[in-house]
């Protein structure tokens, strides 16, 4: 899909969003809030939460992450590393990179997550 550089710009509301749930993952909601299809030419941002007591199994994405936590405070696992992040703190995961979340709080978790558009195989590690 080839992109041409954007001539007007978009504003998409809160209440258009709509979540999905995340089949790999029990208690993962996304939320596309801009990307390509809303004529972003590079990049795409979406919203995830993270219940409270939920759990996202191991994986690789095939692209770039930038992610800023929103609220909560959640552990990402990245590499052979774990982190505990709360709102506003930011973070970058590697394309490639086997990575993780857990939330073990009494209160969800939320995230702003920045990748390329275009394809992103993930694949859950074993």
């Amino acid at each position: 899909m080839s992109h041409s550089t954007p001539t007007e710009a978009v504003i998409r509301r809160g209440d258009e969003i709509e979540y999905e749930t995340v089949e790999a993952a029990d208690g993962l909601e996304k939320g596309v809030l801009i990307a390509d299809e809303h004529g972003a030419p590079n990049f795409a941002i979406r919203r995830f939460t993270l219940e409270a007591g939920s759990e996202v199994p191991k994986h690789t994405n095939a692209v770039e992450h930038e992610q800023y936590v929103l609220e909560g405070s959640y552990v990402v696992g990245i590499g052979d590393d774990e982190h505990t992040v709360e709102a506003g703190d930011s973070l970058l995961i590697p394309a490639g990179v086997p990575h993780w979340y857990r939330n073990e709080g009494d209160d969800q978790g939320a995230f702003l997550c920045a990748v390329p558009n275009g394809d992103d195989a993930i694949e859950l590690v074993e």
